[in-house]
């Protein structure tokens, strides 16, 4: 099929002319009318979007913004807004109004989606402060609106009806399918500064949707629990991809409900980040580590049997009648209620964002959840590599999708070509021409490839660490290693241009309330809490047995325990949750010139 058949919109009236009734979309939690909705209303609805965009006169390629938790109402509104051919403008629904008004700005938006009562008023200030902007549709109902004449809810939106020149020109638009339209602009993180508007059109997703045909085993009516932001290219990419190919997309408002969202909604699949297996990880070995000494031996010895069988599988290793029969007993003892946790029918899990640590990895494998590590970001559509079911590779991202091409330049750095890069920076033609050598994509990480054509991540080329004594630390790999404790929430190490590592480091302050409970400490504060010898002891015996297989030089010799958490609002994250190391750097410059004092 040529690449024109996969254009999104296509694909999906294919799927909604197929599927009629079925679901496509179901809220998590929500009521009707968003609780679930059909294929033919999934169709009628974003067809409903469309004419409004037009009878609000915006033109083609005009920008919209959808600044909105995860629900079925952000996925009719963005293709929606594609159907009338506008862009769409994900935000962050945690971002500032300052990083909004920022984006607003930029793309000149002219209308903004949001959900949710304070939304609403971020969407009211972005009005006053952006000339562009001159509508707000508000997803709740509830929700009273100030200005009737620029200010109304979705639904009633869905209700009106449109006369025959606003019908005519929607149907127009939609005929007109060029893949070089552009699909959306997604602004990064901009960990070093300003956010950048990356430019996805629609070659981009039809070449992503067509590639990940050929690697994954998604089948239509399989259910994709989305709980990633919808506003990252991750879990956005990932959600077309599923309607696509006729799935059933579950939308999870609150990520921290994803515990009892999993158990309810068993999904077939959903997309996660290394610090959510990181988590699971870490509470399966805290409560193993409290478990009487014969569950702790059964536990270890299905792993090790678990560990063989998955090598067995991949193909790496000869099979025999004992293993297949210790299988069968670990995963009946042990592998069944650890699967159960995780809903129960799991076929794959894509994994994203960071390096996930190796021995989580070997985890999840062992216990028979795939996890399918890849590599990717925003100016890719996501996924250049992914490891397969039949290729897993603990603490590689697989193999290049099959029309992509890698290859490594100076510094080893992974430079990228092919139809799923971007088309450049939105507005920035020099940071655009910045960012591409000969054609190939510079992405900035450091990379390398094993002989099976296998992705490994070494760490951003600009974040590497080198120590006064002349050592290199991948801040990202100690910081991986750390994460996986119960007891850690977040970890910011400090290494350039230092004699030896240190860490700041946020506590999981429910799981170590709970410890010096048990331990039966007394303290006034959680800063009295922190400065406990016990606790610091704690954490220096956990920081040693975590870091057991780091090299010396690369181990945390000094620790400092915040009381609060490295947060957005205070400038010290990115909505992506990666670290803004030098305003963290900046805030903490006293504690960390504690840690290497004399």
């Amino acid at each position: 099929m040529s690449l024109q058949q996969y254009h999104l919109i296509r694909l999906l009236q294919e799927q909604a002319s197929q599927l009629g009734e079925s679901i496509a979309l179901e809220g998590y939690g929500l009521a009707a009318p968003w609780d679930k909705v059909s294929w033919t209303d999934f169709d009628r609805r974003t067809n409903g979007i469309a004419k409004a965009l037009i009878g609000f006169n915006l033109a083609v390629q005009d920008k919209v913004v959808i600044l909105s938790q995860n629900c079925p109402q952000w996925t009719c509104v963005d293709v929606g807004s594609l159907k009338a051919k506008t862009v769409v403008v994900p935000i962050y629904p945690t971002s500032t109004l300052a990083q909004a008004r920022y984006i607003v700005d930029d793309a000149q938006a002219k209308l903004i989606f949001v959900d949710d009562a304070s939304q609403y008023q971020t969407a009211r200030e972005l009005v006053k402060l952006c000339p562009s902007l001159t509508h707000i549709v508000v997803f709740d109902s509830s929700i009273n609106l100030e200005d009737s004449d620029h200010e109304l809810h979705l639904d009633s939106l869905l209700n009106r009806h449109y006369d025959e020149a606003i019908e005519t020109e929607q149907a127009a638009r939609m005929q007109a399918t060029d893949l070089n339209d552009l699909l959306t602009l997604i602004y990064t993180s901009g960990t070093t500064g300003d956010p950048k508007g990356v430019m996805l059109d629609y070659r981009n997703m039809a070449s992503v949707v067509r590639q990940h045909d050929t690697v994954l085993p998604f089948k239509p009516g399989d259910v994709s629990l989305a709980f990633l932001p919808l506003s990252h290219v991750f879990e956005r990419g990932w959600s077309f991809y599923v309607l696509c190919r006729g799935g059933h997309n579950v939308y999870l408002k609150d990520p921290m409900t994803v515990k009892e969202a999993i158990a309810d909604v068993k999904p077939h699949t959903l997309c996660v980040v290394p610090r959510f297996l990181e988590k699971v990880y870490s509470a399966v070995q805290d409560k193993v580590s409290g478990a009487p000494a014969g569950r702790q031996k059964l536990f270890a010895w299905a792993m090790a049997v678990g560990e063989r069988f998955f090598e067995v599988k991949q193909g790496r290793a000869q099979s025999s009648f004992w293993l297949g029969l210790q299988h069968k007993l670990a995963n009946k003892l042990v592998f069944s209620k650890l699967q159960q946790v995780l809903g129960g029918r799991l076929k794959f899990m894509p994994c994203g964002g960071a390096a996930l640590d190796q021995n989580v990895a070997n985890f999840f494998h062992s216990i028979d959840v795939p996890v399918l590590c890849g590599y990717g970001m925003t100016e890719t559509t996501a996924t250049v590599s992914c490891n397969t079911l039949d290729n897993r590779v603990a603490g590689s991202n697989g193999k290049t999708l099959p029309e992509v091409e890698v290859k490594l330049g100076k510094e080893n750095e992974i430079l990228v070509r092919g139809d799923t890069v971007m088309r450049g920076y939105y507005n920035r033609p020099e940071e655009t021409a910045a960012t591409f050598e000969d054609g190939w994509l510079k992405t900035g990480d450091a990379g390398r490839l094993d002989e099976q054509g296998n992705l490994y991540i070494v760490d951003r080329i600009k974040e590497l660490m080198k120590t006064s004594n002349g050592k290199y630390i991948a801040p990202q790999r100690v910081e991986g290693k750390v994460s996986c404790c119960p007891f850690i929430e977040q970890v910011a190490i400090v290494a350039d241009a230092k004699n030896y590592v240190t860490a700041l480091i946020v506590p999981a302050f429910e799981s170590l309330e709970n410890w010096a409970k048990e331990k039966g400490l007394h303290y006034e504060s959680p800063i009295e809490l922190l400065r406990h010898s016990h606790v610091v002891e704690h954490f220096e015996q956990r920081l040693k047995t975590l870091q057991a297989e780091l090299a010396g030089f690369e181990k945390i010799k000094k620790f400092t325990l915040l009381p609060e958490a490295f947060s957005m609002e205070a400038g010290l994250i990115t909505p992506t949750m990666k670290l803004r190391r030098k305003m963290i750097y900046h805030k903490y410059a006293n504690e960390i010139n504690a840690m290497y004092a004399k």
